[in-house]
């Protein structure tokens, strides 16, 4: 039996760890690697920095973490993170709703291009399983991760998610093999139950009572999609 991955918080950072991982991140540190953890970072309000590498690795420092994995970003505090586990798969998540982002039916005419600063809200994934996956299976969890994500957030909140979501997946490549990670195996199944059940009590945790914004009106931040487009026939 492979060990599962162990969690800790300490002075604003929520590690998920197990030695010698793959990993597959999106996000300004994103990309496949190997290391012995991931990191999510709780960031002060009006946090503005843009020398990203070198703040985490300070944070991670002063915190006694080493600096070596993939590491998020969020305004949500650490004392909100919550998590799931589930046969091989361990999930932990971090919700704010502050910058929601969400996708309209109708179209606007003539909708132009625009760019959002990152806003410090963000819902966080980490997801690790005890199972080895080769690249492309890992790409297909971190899909099967992002989709359990949208259909929670959309049953719950009625976005899609905010415009600064990001999500770690990682796996032991030394422990028993799997070519799939879809929603119909028993990683992707064990992982879109993991994702859904933490993901819900983070924003249970950060809202209590549900007083999460239901509206981007409502909110401080966040996008309503509703450009047009030319549509084609390939």
């Amino acid at each position: 039996m492979h060990s599962m991955f162990e969690t800790a918080v300490t002075a604003g950072i929520c590690r998920l760890a197990r030695e010698d991982t793959r990993w597959l991140a999106t996000g300004w540190d994103g990309g496949y690697r190997r290391a012995d953890a991931a990191y999510n970072l709780t960031v002060p309000t009006g946090f503005d920095r843009t020398d990203l590498e070198s703040y985490v690795t300070k944070r991670l420092t002063d915190a006694g973490f080493e600096r070596d994995g993939p590491a998020l970003l969020t305004g949500v505090d650490q004392r909100h993170a919550r998590g799931a586990q589930a046969g091989s798969v361990t999930v932990v998540a971090t919700a704010g709703l502050s910058n929601p982002a969400t996708l309209s039916e109708s179209t606007a005419e003539g909708a132009d291009d625009t760019t959002e600063e990152w806003q410090p809200g963000t819902v966080n994934l980490f997801v690790g399983t005890t199972r080895a996956l080769s690249e492309g299976p890992l790409a297909t969890l971190l899909a099967t991760a992002v989709e359990a994500k949208t259909a929670t957030l959309q049953s719950l909140t009625g976005f899609t998610g905010t415009t600064s979501d990001a999500v770690v997946v990682g796996t032991d490549p030394e422990g028993d093999a799997t070519a799939f990670a879809g929603s119909g195996t028993a990683v992707g199944d064990a992982t879109r139950a993991c994702v859904r059940d933490a993901l819900r009590a983070a924003l249970a945790a950060r809202y209590p009572d549900e007083g999460w914004p239901t509206t981007v009106e409502a909110a401080d931040f966040g996008i309503v999609t509703d450009r047009g487009t030319e549509r084609f026939r390939p």
